[in-house]
């Protein structure tokens, strides 16, 4: 499993239309949507908007599986109907080329934690006397 994840400006006054587009791949294109993500081993993916003081992001979190770097370049490829809807969208709300950067705009993960890993480390933890 690895976890992706990334901020997409939304371009000025396209607010709502990003959340016309969130509505519509989690509404009447759902299936579509499912299968779409499904196809690249996307097994969660959640966006969030985020006002900051240069404007509109989307964060996207996507727990996708191993290794992520070859389901982006096979998105990055993809050319189906579906698919060139999609990435239309994403350049269309945030300049974002899909075909170019497949993953959104690059990120570098500086922290990370993990509960299931710390429950681990403190049981294998010496006990102190």
């Amino acid at each position: 499993m690895a976890m992706i994840v990334r901020a997409f400006p939304v371009l000025a006054g396209k607010e709502e239309a990003a959340r016309g587009f969130a509505d519509t791949v989690g509404g009447p294109r759902k299936q579509e949507t499912a299968s779409f993500l499904q196809s690249f081993g996307v097994r969660r993916e959640s966006w969030h908007l985020q006002q900051t003081p240069q404007g509109i992001q989307i964060i996207v979190v996507t727990d996708v599986e191993e290794p992520p770097h070859e389901k982006a370049r096979a998105y990055g490829a993809s050319q189906g109907a579906f698919e060139r809807w999609f990435k239309d969208n994403v350049r269309e709300l945030c300049g974002v080329n899909a075909d170019e950067q497949p993953l959104g705009p690059p990120t570098e993960t500086i922290f990370s934690w993990d509960s299931a890993a710390n429950r681990r480390k403190s049981f294998d933890a010496p006990i102190a006397s």
